[in-house]
């Protein structure tokens, strides 16, 4: 071996050795500093007497509180569920993303190397199934409101043929450019996807929003960060019950209550624009802070989904 060679190796493995340190740093806790606080007042609603929503389990992966958040315990064992939630309303139900479908199996492959080797997943009853099962009648669905466009949260797309999807144009051109990660959604055929526009102003600290019925019973924002559409979607019900579903804006409670982001490494392989992912995330924080009343429910935090009630 030459002097050069030898350099070279050296050079090599002290670059590696640097980036693995660099990337296990990145699991320790490190809280994003406390954002402003928010003044605002709840943003007035009407949603109707007969509205209520319920929750779809359809699966589970098994992961780790290390893997979801900075500072989390790698021996924290979390089922990360896989869920779809129905909103009732006199004027068309919507389906909230569908979790996995009948197909998840023929899905899971098309999906990177490296990720179905580090994961595990475990289907139960489709979303289209448990309603079919339940006498559930398909013409009430308006439609289905994606968070964002990831394998998990459009598996069951396929199972509600005509079922128009609502996307911003954000998160349409993602799924038509997005490589692996939208390889998925991008192969449904037939698919009818229903574009919206955030028309409407400001909310709760959020810069636009959009209305879904002119209640304020199901309002949209942009929460573009872990995919460039990505949306959460706050609900009101009869009761001034609030909640919001986060998407895939932090993958457990403890994103928001610990201002915790996910870690270097899962940072870069999960998050189209990681400083977005920030930025939304300390405006959650600040709601919550705000309004400990609300229920936040990350896409993928089991305890926020126990809370509300199933099928």
């Amino acid at each position: 071996m030459t002097s050069r060679t030898r350099k070279r190796l050296l050079l090599v493995l002290t670059v590696v050795l640097l980036l693995a340190s660099l990337g296990w740093n990145s699991f320790r806790a490190a809280p994003l500093p406390a954002p402003p606080a928010f003044a605002g007042e709840l943003p007035p609603a009407s949603p109707p007497a007969d509205m209520a929503l319920v929750h779809l389990p359809t699966g589970i992966t098994r992961r780790s509180a290390g893997f979801a958040y900075r500072g989390g315990d790698f021996a924290d064992r979390r089922d990360f569920t896989m869920s779809a939630v129905l909103v009732r309303h006199p004027r068309g139900d919507v389906l909230i993303d569908t979790g996995f479908g009948r197909d998840i199996a023929a899905h899971f492959r098309q999906m990177p190397l490296y990720f179905r080797a580090t994961t595990r997943y475990e289907a139960a009853e489709p979303a289209a199934d448990q309603l079919d099962a339940s006498g559930y009648a398909r013409e009430r669905l308006r439609g289905i409101l994606l968070t964002h466009a990831h394998w998990d949260h459009v598996s069951g797309v396929p199972d509600f043929a005509g079922t128009p999807v609502l996307v911003p144009a954000e998160e349409r051109a993602f799924i038509k450019e997005g490589g692996s990660l939208t390889a998925v959604a991008r192969g449904f055929a037939d698919v009818v996807y229903e574009e919206y526009r955030f028309d409407g102003g400001p909310y709760l600290g959020f810069p636009a929003s959009h209305d879904l019925y002119g209640d304020g019973s199901i309002v949209v924002v942009p929460a573009f960060g872990h995919t460039p559409g990505s949306v959460v979607v706050f609900v009101t019900l009869p009761g001034d019950r609030r909640l919001a579903f986060l998407g895939d804006l932090v993958w457990q409670l403890e994103g928001i209550s610990e201002r915790a982001e996910r870690a270097w490494l899962l940072r870069m392989l999960a998050d189209a624009d990681a400083d977005g992912v920030r930025e939304n995330l300390l405006r959650v924080a600040a709601i919550a802070a705000r309004f400990p009343e609300m229920a936040l429910v990350p896409a993928h935090d089991a305890r926020s989904f126990a809370a509300l009630p199933r099928l």
